[in-house]
């Protein structure tokens, strides 16, 4: 019987899940050590590429993860922060000669290789290390040190040993991202909204890109709003049924043309008058959507849109246009043309499985089906075109009216299982796990959101190029963006297939070079990151993203002291977005009324008594209210008016830096957008923005709602 550790794990099990960034266990809600299950383990090793299914299995993998790092000449990949001179470690055979030098990203003094970056020789530091034998052969270490005036950058790391020549790539991060001038010592506002929910009279039943400019432009003029947060606009997939979660996307890094205003694309102006008809009968049926209170039907809206879109692609551009549109495309690269294949490919197949065949993309079935469909593929290229400039104008209008962010952008935590970057990314991301989170007081279960998350050491070998080209597209165009679930750049909770969401474990992930990389394409796009760091975490971990200027997520409903009563104002983060509320909550009005119990008792979720439950909401409620009284912002028996204003008054008065005012708490809006553990059972994603008696609010009356001018007065006049 092999030797055990608690749990009923094998030692030498706990050993390689160690060695792996596996984690046995971990404190859970409420500070309960919880230990992962022995199957788990041997689950998510075996998703990470490691034999562990017998025993004979872990050793093995245990016996090769000692010298792992020896078996490379150079690390998967190197991340330092600015300023840092750091040691990288080059293995050779033992006695062999080495030479190691850097290309440098950026013009920077020095000797120019072939392709004109400059390239500086590295010096080998006197440290001696034991060589080791390693599949059979001598391997010695050589050390180097990485000099510390280097800038900031992706440069490249070259290592040259008996004729043969290694290459790693070399990453320079910023050591803080720094906050946008004036915001230093000062606290901005913005108003969030779920942008599909956010209709106009133009829509085609789905709040748009022109719909976003628009509420920008708005709340900037009338009411001195510093931004506008927005959910993910991330890809769907190019044919019905869509995905309702804009946290459930097929790409992170492409845009949804589901947002696309069609009329506001230039080609549209000068279509024939036939053209012009056939964009106007796509229209037609959906033009009444807008003022629907129903769920958002998002599949018609998308066939509506892409009939029309078909016709706009075939209208000639202006030679300047034509040129801005192959800019584009060179600019984005092999990444766009193998979604637009993707797309064009799902099109082509429908919803049938792929045949094997097509499951790599760079197969030359593949290939051979691109060709085929080359057409199509270079429609889905356009619409991404078409779409980034639709952001791009957002942000511009929501600088120019005043505003000093702009648009907040949204980076989902995962992707679709069967979506474009599960295909394009199969090398990079594991397989038969999903991303999800542990029990805490709200899920008292556990979450199992699906998707595959990326593979630590195989992203590390990749040089983390998906990474970085996501995060690229994702912060065009875009003043800030919101890291949904930040703490996964830390750890992440693997749920193999067949598992309980409960019988997971954590996957630890290089979070030096993740935040670092995060930080420094943010720096380059001159945008501020806010991290959803809500949850079970370590408490370490907030502390280093705010070293590192990443700011945190405060929710004043989550916000307690030791005793646990609401934290004072004064005792807030100063590095964080707060607001009242979150999207997978009800909006206030309805959190006030106590809907979070009535709506998970309709639907069957609740696990304790229902009154319990409904007690413990009154008395959260009378904790918040008895708060808001003692800072002077509610007399006795407020309304349910002045307690939604109170609590914004109450973290405008925070240190926080930013105040978040949900759109939905504006105009009275009772039901929630998500409801955590559902899928059928509520119209997740699909709640048209509304007032407390369920009426549609249009972006063409908002300024009109008395309810939402009182809230932005008094957020705006706060301080």
């Amino acid at each position: 019987m092999p030797e055990s550790a608690p749990g009923g794990v094998p030692a030498e099990l706990r050993e390689l899940a160690g060695a792996h960034g596996v984690l046995t266990e971990h404190h859970g809600y409420g500070g309960r050590l919880v230990q992962a299950p022995a199957a788990t383990l041997v689950a998510v090793l075996e998703a990470l590429g490691v034999p562990a299914s017998t025993p004979q299995q872990v050793t093995h993998s245990l016996q090769r993860a000692h010298d792992d790092e020896w078996r490379a000449v150079l690390p998967p990949t190197v991340v330092v922060r600015e300023g840092d001179e750091v040691q990288v470690p080059v293995h050779v055979t033992d006695g062999a000669s080495v030479h190691v030098w850097l290309e440098v990203d950026g013009a920077e003094p020095g000797t120019r290789t072939h392709d004109h970056r400059p390239r500086r020789d590295l010096h080998q530091l006197d440290v001696f290390t034991e060589p080791r034998t390693v599949d059979g052969r001598r391997v010695g270490r050589a050390t180097f040190a990485v000099p510390a005036d280097l800038p900031l950058g992706w440069h490249s790391l070259h290592a040259l040993t008996e004729g043969h020549e290694s290459r790693t790539t070399l990453v320079v991060t910023p050591r803080r991202l720094a906050l946008p001038a004036g915001l230093e010592g000062d606290q901005w506002w913005g108003v969030l909204a779920q942008l599909y929910s956010v209709r106009s009279r133009a829509s085609w039943g789905v709040g748009d890109l022109a719909d976003l400019t628009d509420l920008a432009w708005l709340v900037a003029h009338q009411a001195g709003a510093d931004f506008v947060a927005v959910n993910p606009l991330a890809a769907t997939e190019p044919v019905v049924p869509l995905t309702p979660s804009p946290y459930l996307p097929t790409s992170r890094r492409f845009l949804s043309p589901l947002y696309v205003r069609i009329e506001d694309i230039p080609e549209t102006a000068y279509l024939a008058a036939a053209d012009r008809s056939l964009v106007e009968w796509a229209a037609d049926p959906v033009r009444d959507l807008v003022e629907d209170p129903g769920p958002i039907d998002r599949d018609a809206v998308w066939e509506a849109k892409k009939a029309a879109l078909e016709v706009v692609f075939t209208a000639p551009r202006r030679a300047a246009r034509q040129a801005a549109y192959e800019e584009f495309v060179e600019e984005q690269g092999s990444g766009l043309r193998d979604f637009a294949t993707w797309c064009a490919v799902v099109e082509h197949l429908g919803r049938v499985p792929r045949p094997d065949e097509l499951s790599d993309p760079s197969s030359p079935a593949v290939a051979a089906l691109r060709e085929q469909l080359s057409e199509r593929v270079e429609f889905y290229r356009w619409l991404q075109w078409v779409a980034d400039e639709q952001k791009r104008t957002a942000q511009r209008v929501a600088r120019e009216s005043g505003m000093r962010i702009g648009i907040m952008h949204d980076l989902a935590v995962g992707v679709h299982p069967q979506g474009a970057d599960a295909w394009l990314h199969r090398d990079v991301l594991a397989r038969d796990v999903g991303v999800g989170a542990p029990p805490d007081m709200y899920n008292p279960q556990g979450q199992a959101w699906t998707q595959p998350p990326w593979s630590p050491r195989a992203l590390a070998r990749a040089g983390y190029a998906p990474y970085r080209d996501m995060l690229r597209t994702v912060l065009r165009h875009a003043g800030a963006l919101r890291v949904d679930h930040v703490l996964g750049l830390f750890r992440l909770w693997w749920v193999p297939a067949g598992v309980a969401a409960a019988d997971g474990a954590y996957v630890r992930y290089d979070h030096e070079a993740l935040v670092g990389i995060l930080c420094l394409e943010a720096h380059r796009a001159g945008a501020t990151v806010v991290g959803e760091d809500l949850g079970v975490f370590e408490p370490w971990v907030r502390d280093y993203l705010a070293d590192r200027g990443v700011l945190g997520t405060s929710v004043l409903w989550f916000e307690k002291d030791a005793d646990g009563r609401p934290l004072r104002p004064d005792d807030y983060r100063r590095l964080s977005l707060a607001t009242v509320g979150t999207h997978d909550m009800p909006p206030t009005a309805g959190f006030l009324a106590g809907e979070q119990v009535d709506l998970r008792e309709r639907l069957g979720l609740l696990s304790t008594d229902p009154q319990e439950l409904r007690r413990q909401a009154r008395a959260e409620r009378d904790a918040v209210v008895l708060a808001l009284a003692r800072q002077g912002f509610v007399a006795d028996h407020p309304s349910e008016r002045e307690i939604v204003e109170g609590l914004h008054r109450y973290l405008r008065r925070s240190p926080a830096t930013l105040v978040g005012v949900q759109l939905v708490d504006g105009v009275g809006e009772r039901r929630a957008q998500n409801q955590p553990g559902t899928d059928t059972e509520y119209p997740n994603w699909k709640v048209p923005l509304g007032d407390g008696a369920g009426n549609v609010v249009l972006i063409d009356d908002l300024l009109d709602n008395a309810r939402l001018r009182s809230l932005l007065q008094a957020v705006r006049t706060a301080r």
